[in-house]
């Protein structure tokens, strides 16, 4: 696996990561299943269909990709989750982390969700300044959706 990292800003990880499972239930997109996964005692965060979890080297960041049938409609490679409690520019990170999953999964789009309510005056701003775009709302909890398309 490693033909597809940047050793210097990314490194694989498994779902199960203890580290990465406790970055991941401080992150608020972790709320809807946090209850579930604690009473089942599983560190896993990052549900069925082909993944590819990351983290950086010194365990401050942590990105998943995953690629599933997805209920909302959308299509590609799904950003699961960012965090980022100092491991560089977020802007940085998600380019380099959209190499990888290029690498992974060639000519496919890439788009994630963010939650207006849970983030900053402008929600995704560090998707948008790593070249993503807006491109709509979900119906049922106005989550926006971001991609970078090719």
């Amino acid at each position: 696996m490693t033909e597809l990292l940047p050793l210097d800003v990314w490194i694989p990880i498994l779902d199960g990561d203890p580290i990465a499972a406790a970055i991941y239930n401080r992150h608020y997109s972790s709320e809807r299943s946090r209850a579930r996964r604690l009473d089942r005692g599983t560190l896993l965060i990052i549900g069925p269909g082909q993944k590819l979890l990351l983290s950086t080297p010194c365990r401050r960041a942590l990105l998943a990709w995953r690629v599933f049938l997805d209920d909302t409609g959308q299509r590609g490679v799904n950003c699961a989750v960012f965090s980022n409690s100092g491991a560089g520019l977020s802007s940085d990170l998600i380019r380099a982390a959209d190499a990888i999953a290029d690498r992974k999964w060639p000519d496919t789009r890439h788009y994630t969700y963010v939650d207006p309510a849970k983030v900053s005056a402008n929600p995704g701003y560090c998707f948008k300044m790593a070249g993503w775009q807006f491109c709509g709302r979900t119906k049922s909890r106005g989550l926006h959706i971001l991609e970078r398309v090719l």
